[in-house]
């Protein structure tokens, strides 16, 4: 796996900002009904679809970096041809390129696309993209990990489906420390200070910062934002955070410049193999589970093919396959048996790794945060990149 982040790292309010603004402010939003999100679906005579999705985030050959084996088997087992491409590189990035045609009702030329879960709650809540039919995803309706059924924008997840879930929560240098961290608010000791980084990103940085103060992030509410932003901004003028990073807190914790960060589990499981003295914490108070979800946009050619390649990602085999190489947290534990069957010793070790599939221990301080909404968006956005230097 790549160091590139899976979660966009640094947001300008641009378009996506634009519409929260406008939306909060009473202009009427680019709303698609429902009833307007279909095309004529090709899928029975036109065997094919179109994935986008991010870099780095899906099996590969190890000796042919063309070749990705689990779509290869689904097409060989299908029929249906996948064009894959790996053009997702930030969240709002890819919503400004897209977004003119949604909100035009216009076909995008993509079947099928990945993005973190914070946008795709606005994607659903603007209509432009659509549910999916669950009585031809048996799989997503029997494996799907139960933790990420019912986020509060799309309940059921009939618009929104994991690709792949993680874990934010803190990574420290257990050696170079010397000690335990067990609660966030251990990141604020004065042996940690300038030596902490924390998320520049709010989506991505807020839940485990309000769970830290003791705060449901399921059901949290404007004071509790303003409370953790309060200590965020304290905390920086007492300099006890070094800065704010995008996945760049990588290389700081590598080099020592750093010895505990807001970090992502997936990137952990990479800085563990280099370095097994990086721990990797979900803390007491608990940790934000969040997931990039796979979505249809409205009006795409080749749904019914892209219902199938979903549910098909959704077969623990073909799940574990895919968990092996990308190392992030399974959306279907039913999985773990899978790696935990296999010959092979590394493979069969990843079942017991819980930054992989999360131990009934961990799960029960895991929890899926609300998010923000359109018409709290500006406000946040501006008292955050205020603190941060956004």
């Amino acid at each position: 796996m790549s160091d590139l982040s899976r979660r966009s790292v640094l947001r300008g309010f641009g378009l996506a900002g634009l519409l929260a603004a406008a939306s909060a402010c009473g202009v009427p939003p680019a709303h698609i009904d429902a009833a307007d999100r279909a095309a004529r679906d090709r899928s029975a005579q036109d065997k094919k679809l179109n994935f986008a999705n991010w870099p780095l985030y899906i099996d590969v050959d190890e000796k042919n970096a063309q070749k990705r084996p689990t779509l290869d088997a689904f097409t060989a087992r299908s029929g249906i041809k996948v064009q894959y491409t790996e053009e997702i590189n930030d969240n709002d990035e890819f919503f400004g390129k897209i977004s003119p045609a949604l909100m035009n009702h216009q076909d995008i030329g993509r079947d099928l696309i990945v993005v973190s879960d914070w946008m795709a709650a606005r994607y659903v809540r603007l209509g432009w993209v659509q549910q999916m039919d669950r009585s031809r995803q048996p799989n997503v309706t029997k494996y799907l990990d139960p933790l990420l059924r019912n986020p509060a924008f799309d309940r059921g997840r009939r618009s929104a489906v994991p690709w792949q879930s993680g874990i934010t929560g803190i990574a420290y240098n257990k050696k170079a420390l010397g000690r335990e961290i067990k609660h966030v608010s251990d990141l604020w000791a004065p042996d940690l200070k300038g030596k902490v980084t924390l998320l520049s990103g709010m989506d991505e940085a807020f839940a485990l910062l309000m769970q830290g103060q003791g705060v449901d992030v399921a059901k949290w509410t404007a004071d509790d934002f303003h409370r953790m932003t309060d200590q965020v901004a304290s905390l920086v003028r007492s300099k006890q955070i070094r800065r704010f990073t995008g996945n760049d807190y990588t290389k700081d914790l590598s080099s020592g410049d750093v010895l505990a960060c807001q970090a992502y589990s997936g990137d952990v499981v990479q800085l563990q193999s280099d370095n097994p003295d990086i721990e990797f914490v979900v803390p007491q108070e608990g940790a934000e589970l969040w997931a990039e979800s796979l979505m249809i946009p409205n009006l795409a050619e080749h749904k019914s093919n892209a219902e199938a390649l979903v549910d098909y990602y959704y077969d623990p085999e073909v799940a574990a396959e895919l968990a092996a190489y990308v190392n992030y947290v399974c959306p279907v534990p039913a999985a773990r048996d899978v790696l935990a069957s296999s010959k092979d010793e590394d493979t069969a070790a990843l079942a017991e790794d819980p930054l992989i599939f999360p131990d009934d221990e961990m799960r029960k301080r895991l929890v899926v945060a609300r998010d923000i909404t359109p018409e709290e968006r500006p406000e946040f956005e501006n008292r955050w990149n205020l603190i941060v230097g956004l």
